[in-house]
């Protein structure tokens, strides 16, 4: 374990996914450039970073950019990005805003085996040849690495019939 503290009705792996030998090869795409920093107060979700204003770009890699083309013609894109500064030793966690102890996978929180971020932003420019995306906000911390792009598609990702618990 990290050696960080363990509340009432944690769980914690007996050992960090981030030393154990990988199953897969992640290609980081490029980054996240955003207003928020780990030593300055940050938004805890998109909605938050919406509110609190701000533009954000993702920076694509150069021999990535060439996937970029046709983004143009989408209002929206899904950011999946790989959380670097997250813990990765839980399973349990008490969050903030609950009262009582949830797994990992029932919660949006970065602390999990593996700390894929996702959110969706309203895209305002792409330039494909810069390979810049520049979108309306986004939660993550400046210099996130990026995981994939991917066009919010209305009739495919909404669930209109979706239930929270």
């Amino acid at each position: 374990m990290s050696g960080k503290t363990v509340r009432p009705g944690e769980v914690m792996l007996p050992e960090d996914p981030a030393t154990a030998r990988g199953d897969a090869h992640l290609v980081f795409i490029g980054c996240v450039r955003s207003p928020w920093t780990k030593d300055a107060p940050r938004p805890k979700n998109p909605r938050e970073a919406r509110e609190r204003g701000g533009l954000a770009r993702l920076e694509i890699a150069p021999p990535y950019r060439p996937a970029l083309r046709g983004l143009e013609a989408y209002s929206h894109v899904v950011v999946l990005a790989w959380l670097h500064e997250a813990r990765r030793d839980a399973l349990v966690i008490q969050p903030p805003h609950a009262d009582a102890p949830r797994g990992v996978f029932a919660l949006r929180s970065p602390v999990r085996p593996n700390p894929i971020g996702m959110t969706v932003a309203r895209i305002v420019h792409v330039d494909c040849d810069a390979g810049i995306v520049e979108i309306d906000a986004i939660d993550f911390l400046d210099g996130t690495p990026l995981v994939d792009v991917k066009p919010y598609r209305p009739g495919i990702d909404a669930v209109p019939d979706a239930v929270v618990g």
